[in-house]
């Protein structure tokens, strides 16, 4: 069942038809290994993706990837009705237009219907992924998790990558991706449970707190900043941190917020415009649908006659 969702959209790439072709071979042999307790993790290959700053992913062989999405699979049910509403990174019918919407309602709540004004607190955990402790990690999952075979093999995954020794995970694993949420899933409960912040939102590492008060605020964002560096080992990114108004606009996940609209960020709209093309444009379009686009969609479909 993991082979069957790992392929989907991949069936064309060598490396998987090379591992297709002898599929029950290679699953066999892979279920021998967990059984006798032999299974080693492979090394990555590391690339640099512009998305649409530089990020350096490690790209796992097909096999160990075949075994993160097998974890996932057991793994993500587990740990998610465990996790908070409002964090919507890598998550089933969560994602980046999920949580503009719910920022639009926090809007409307806040502003009382566009009548006033209120502030956002928008944070960035400092290269996050790079600093995540092993240790800390496999304490929080250990919570839910105690079937020893289970956790060896965890152990496993996360002791495959490091960026010093005991911290940091890949960008590129699945299973990187479901750590993170189980990480930061400790910030949430703090905002919620021992900050009470009503109107909080988190998309990975970036994460957001509405409130009226700017003296308000900035304390939230002391107490974060202490929680973090005493129980992550991790710290706020210092140029990463603002506050702005609702009619300021809220700058969030390539979009900009406003009373009455909602337009894409002007980075996010030149991008579009230097790398929109024939193959590429459904993406974009559905993007456009998501905020006030009807004249940049009209004009990047006259710029590639689509």
């Amino acid at each position: 069942m993991a082979w069957l969702e790992f392929r989907r959209g991949k069936r064309t790439k060598p490396d998987i038809q090379q591992f297709e072709f002898a599929l029950e071979d290679n699953i066999f042999q892979l279920h021998d290994e967990f059984v006798s307790g032999v299974y080693r993790h492979g090394a990555y290959t590391p690339f640099t993706v512009n998305d649409p700053k530089p990020r350096r992913i490690h790209k796992a062989s097909v096999r160990d990837r075949l075994v993160h999405h097998a974890v996932f699979r057991i793994l993500y049910p587990i740990f998610d009705r465990s996790f908070i509403f409002d964090s919507y990174s890598c998550r089933i019918r969560k994602g980046t237009h999920s949580a503009v919407r719910r920022m639009r309602l926090f809007a409307m709540k806040m502003s009382e219907n566009n009548s006033r004004d209120f502030l956002v607190l928008k944070c960035d955990v400092r290269r996050f992924f790079d600093s995540v402790d092993h240790d800390i990690l496999l304490s929080l999952i250990r919570r839910k998790i105690s079937d020893v075979n289970a956790l060896k093999l965890i152990t496993i995954i996360l002791e495959s990558f490091h960026k010093t020794p005991g911290v940091g995970i890949p960008l590129g694993n699945i299973t990187s991706q479901l750590f993170a949420n189980i990480y930061l899933n400790e910030l949430d409960r703090f905002v919620k449970h021992e900050l009470r912040v009503r109107f909080y939102l988190r998309y990975c590492d970036d994460f957001f707190l509405v409130g009226y008060s700017s003296e308000i605020l900035l304390t939230f964002k002391d107490r974060i900043s202490e929680f973090l560096s005493r129980n992550l080992q991790t710290k706020l990114h210092p140029d990463k941190i603002s506050i702005r108004s609702y009619r300021q606009g809220i700058d969030m996940l390539g979009y900009v917020i406003r009373p009455y609209h909602t337009r894409l960020r002007t980075k996010t709209k030149k991008r579009m415009l230097k790398m929109v093309t024939i193959e590429n444009i459904p993406s974009y379009l559905g993007m456009l649908k998501h905020c006030n686009g009807y004249t940049l969609e009209q004009y990047i479909r006259n710029l590639v006659s689509f």
